[in-house]
């Protein structure tokens, strides 16, 4: 089964739950709403005296009570700067698996550059090793779309490889991108 989008409050995605932390969530009555069409429901054990069977219908998107924390800062990792740039190399354009990516810094960290998402793009090895220590301009590699912070919606997404119709619906509505995966 998929996981589960979790909401604060204010409807600002936190994170996602695994089956049973929803479980647990509705059993506490966590939950201060759902969204989304209802997922096969969880059955449980069957009550001795009433004879009835406990179950727990689990939606894709649970809003669960507690604080609102401050602002999202999206964590910065190769996974999600890959899925970020759609696992294209920034500076040829070319579409590359995992292994054969690198984190590339547009300005050297060697030069004052900082370990940032809006300095930071995906880049092939072959495009790495040619720019070096330079900049595109240096180079003469023009970036082909410029690195951006995501916002906490899109970091969501990009951080799963599975994404529900329903979730994908409630993130890409905040998706401010311009990227294929964005559509």
């Amino acid at each position: 089964m998929s996981a589960i989008l979790k909401l604060d409050v204010t409807g600002q995605p936190r994170g996602w739950l695994t089956i049973n932390e929803a479980v647990l969530a509705y059993s506490r009555s966590d939950v201060l709403y759902g969204i989304g069409y209802p997922l096969p429901p969880i059955l449980g054990g069957i009550q001795r005296i009433s004879g009835i069977r406990s179950r727990i219908d689990l939606q894709p998107i649970i809003a669960l009570e507690g604080r609102v924390f401050g602002e999202f800062i999206p964590r910065l990792c190769n996974k999600t700067l890959f899925r970020r740039d759609d696992h294209r190399c920034i500076y040829c354009g070319g579409k590359f698996i995992k292994s054969d990516l690198t984190r590339d810094h547009v300005l050297p960290i060697s030069r004052g550059g900082r370990d940032r998402w809006e300095n930071v793009v995906a880049a092939c090895k072959r495009c790495n090793f040619h720019k070096g220590n330079r900049t595109p301009e240096e180079a003469k590699m023009p970036l082909l779309a410029i690195p951006f912070i995501p916002n906490s919606f899109e970091w969501h997404f990009l951080t799963k490889e599975r994404v529900l119709g329903d979730q994908m619906d409630y993130l890409s509505t905040q998706f401010k991108a311009k990227r294929d995966w964005a559509m």
